[in-house]
């Protein structure tokens, strides 16, 4: 994987100020209208936590809970060199990030699916360093094309001992994306990005 830079840019806005969705009749209700894409990134920007989705060398699949801070069109996450999802990513990047409710009446899920690509670059980590501390109050050091914390957990890491290392971090430029929300109506809508294109409204 190579390392990105997270500026790229934006499509053409749309009249409702981001991309045009399209809705799944099939499985929305009659009459229903899409969901915008103001309502999806708002979730992809304040939703605390993302389920990752990836796949093992062996074909098996792994997901597990993160946080997530969306900037520049694209969703970023960190974690342990060492860890599963790490090193499933070395062998192949394609991953899907999931967040929602668990309620059957309410809510709005969203699924962004797309290649990870490791950030390297101290000024770009730097930045998103910043979007870390605002939005979890949770502060990373920058230094060496990677993440450092002294108190994040890992999951090779016993639960008596300190925990303590490096955390690379992950760019998810969207590919696809599906809203699927619960209410009055029900309603799946979905988007598509050529090559993981900056979807900014």
């Amino acid at each position: 994987m190579t390392t990105a830079s997270i500026a790229q840019p934006d499509p053409a806005p749309t009249p409702d100020g981001g991309a045009a969705g399209e809705l799944m009749s099939d499985f929305s209700s009659p009459g229903a209208a899409p969901t915008s894409w103001a309502d999806a990134l708002t979730v992809l920007q304040t939703a605390e936590i993302f389920w990752l989705s990836t796949v093992r060398p062996d074909g098996r699949p792994h997901v597990t809970p993160l946080i997530t801070v969306w900037a520049d069109g694209a969703l970023h996450f960190c974690t342990g060199r060492t860890e599963r999802k790490a090193r499933n990513l070395e062998e192949n990047p394609w991953c899907v990030l999931t967040t929602g409710t668990n309620l059957m009446s309410e809510g709005l899920d969203v699924v962004l699916a797309g290649a990870a690509e490791r950030l390297t670059e101290d000024h770009v980590l730097r930045r998103l360093a910043d979007r870390w501390a605002c939005k979890y109050d949770w502060r990373f050091d920058v230094r060496d094309g990677a993440f450092w914390d002294s108190e994040a957990p890992s999951e090779d890491t016993p639960s008596d001992e300190p925990a303590a290392g490096e955390a690379f971090v992950f760019q998810v430029r969207p590919v696809t994306v599906h809203a699927y929300g619960r209410g009055e109506d029900y309603t799946a809508t979905r988007w598509r990005f050529d090559g993981g294109a900056s979807v900014e409204a």
